[in-house]
């Protein structure tokens, strides 16, 4: 999944006390107050619609026409006009008992829900852990193709499904088998960090990123797609090139190692990772499932003959155009097909279900409250502004200059904002209609919020994938910034060009 789960580098301040960052939910508590606050002083006023779209030129004053009392009402309710608010067609006012189409993220929260079961589901089996295990061992006397193929593994992982915390269980392999191949703790830890960071950086179906964002765009998690596979075939191989050239450079003299020897690691590289048991036929069945059940979740979100024709062609008769509802029971279906095949039991199948569920429960409130802010801007009508006072600035630039200022503006956003999901829910209803203003697609300030979130997310000290990661590979977080820096530079700039391009075209 994608990273919602933080920690912090606990920091040592001048009077003894531990600083922590706060999590996702406080930010988005003060980021609620704040805009609230902010509505009262802000001018209200709207675009003409068009489409769907904001009409540029044709922003005017409008009367919010809210009492203190109606504002407050606003505030204390934002939560749940954020899971299940309405949109009322004509004013387009939201609240929970108007009439019109579904505003708030309760599409989005189920799905959140629904994969996470299929996740935790599948790893209850065993079968994930058990597939790599045999690839590892498959390929434990060849270190450069052993490194590629995890690393392609976990690109995948990070690429359809956001993988992410699920890495941390991969350590106690990884790191033992690196060792007895003559390399050191740091090409373990970029394995997996990079190999994982670079695949959700470039996500193409990674529901907790491109579809969340997707969503708050008001498209399909299909658009775009094209771009963002594009860039996963150009920067994994990169990723992969540059953790093998110190692995390479490591092999051949030790000394050059980033990281210091640990007690024990001599013991450590003797013993290997140990035997491994062959892989059951139920396992091998729930590995094809979860293969099956995602490559049928690309093919059913593809808008293919807009893709094909153009935007404007009609759909094929054997387009299925899913979305959020029909992606939902999938996953809830298939999570059943996978806990009975695994061979977990009634039992076993319903407790997994309710973890799977309280594990993914608080992404989905992240969503939730986030939704509830772009409510009350909304409500507010104080969006519209906003997108005003940013209207002349994106006229006056090129397509290709668009493209890379989102990618720049996301970047700061992504550390401020400490959640993937919470990151996308509340920018993007701000900033994908600054993509109708330059004439762009959405899908490439979808493509820039997620690529800047994936690059922050490999290094950012207040997640627990970085940090809980570094600690079990037993790397210093200093060693690690050192090590990755010149990887984060190349990113930066193919992310921008890619961007740049994709727009411009």
């Amino acid at each position: 999944m994608s990273t919602e789960t933080r920690t912090t580098e606990a920091e040592q301040a001048p009077s003894g006390r531990k600083f922590t960052f706060p999590s996702a939910f406080t930010v988005l508590f003060v980021v609620t107050i704040a805009v609230w606050l902010l509505a009262f002083i802000i001018p209200t006023g709207a675009y003409d619609q068009e489409d769907g779209a904001p009409v540029p030129g044709s922003y005017h004053h409008v009367d919010a026409g809210l009492s203190f009392m109606d504002r407050l009402m606003e505030l204390f309710i934002a939560p749940i006009n954020g899971l299940y608010g309405v949109q009322n067609l004509d004013t387009g006012f939201i609240g929970p008992y108007e009439t019109g189409e579904l505003f708030g993220a309760a599409g989005v929260f189920m799905f959140v829900i629904a994969i996470g079961i299929f996740i935790t589901m599948c790893l209850q089996t065993g079968a994930i852990d058990a597939g790599i295990a045999r690839v590892a061992m498959r390929y434990s006397t060849r270190g450069p193709v052993l490194i590629i193929v995890l690393m392609v593994l976990f690109s995948i992982g990070g690429t359809t499904e956001g993988m992410a915390e699920e890495t941390l269980g991969f350590y106690a392999l990884v790191v033992p088998l690196m060792l007895s191949l003559g390399y050191d703790r740091m090409v373990a830890a970029g394995t997996i960090l990079i190999g994982a960071g670079v695949g959700t950086l470039a996500s193409t179906v990674n529901p907790f990123a491109t579809g969340v964002a997707s969503d708050a765009a008001g498209i399909s998690i299909g658009e775009g797609i094209g771009l963002r596979f594009l860039m996963y075939l150009v920067l994994v191989p990169i990723a992969i090139v540059f953790v093998l050239r110190y692995a390479r450079r490591i092999k051949a003299d030790p000394a050059r190692s980033r990281t210091e020897p640990q007690p024990g690691d001599d013991e450590v590289a003797a013993a290997g990772i140990g035997d491994v048991a062959d892989l059951t036929a139920k396992q091998r069945i729930v590995l094809a499932i979860v293969g099956l059940t995602f490559a049928f979740m690309i093919f059913a979100i593809v808008p293919w003959a807009q893709v094909i024709d153009g935007p404007d062609a009609d759909s094929y008769a054997w387009q299925l155009d899913w979305y959020f509802p029909e992606l939902a029971a999938l996953f809830l279906a298939m999570s059943i097909v996978v806990g009975f095949i695994g061979g977990l039991g009634e039992k076993g199948l319903t407790d997994t279900l309710v973890k799977g569920a309280a594990d993914f429960v608080g992404v989905g409130l992240i969503i939730v409250m986030a939704r509830g802010i772009t409510v009350i801007m909304n409500n507010s009508q104080i969006t519209d502004t906003v997108l005003h006072s940013m209207e002349n600035v994106v006229n006056d630039t090129s397509n290709g200059v668009f493209g890379a200022a989102m990618f720049f503006v996301n970047i700061p956003l992504a550390f401020l904002v400490p959640s993937t999901s919470g990151h996308a829910a509340l920018a993007m209803p701000i900033m994908a209609p600054l993509a109708d203003f330059a004439d762009v697609p959405r899908s490439i300030v979808v493509t820039a919020f997620q690529s800047a979130s994936g690059l922050v997310n490999l290094i950012t000290p207040t997640s627990a994938v970085v940090m809980g990661g570094l600690a079990l590979a037993k790397v210093r977080y200093d060693q690690y910034l050192r090590f990755i820096a010149p990887l984060l530079v190349v990113l930066f700039v193919l992310c921008t060009a890619f961007l740049a391009i994709g727009a411009a075209v």
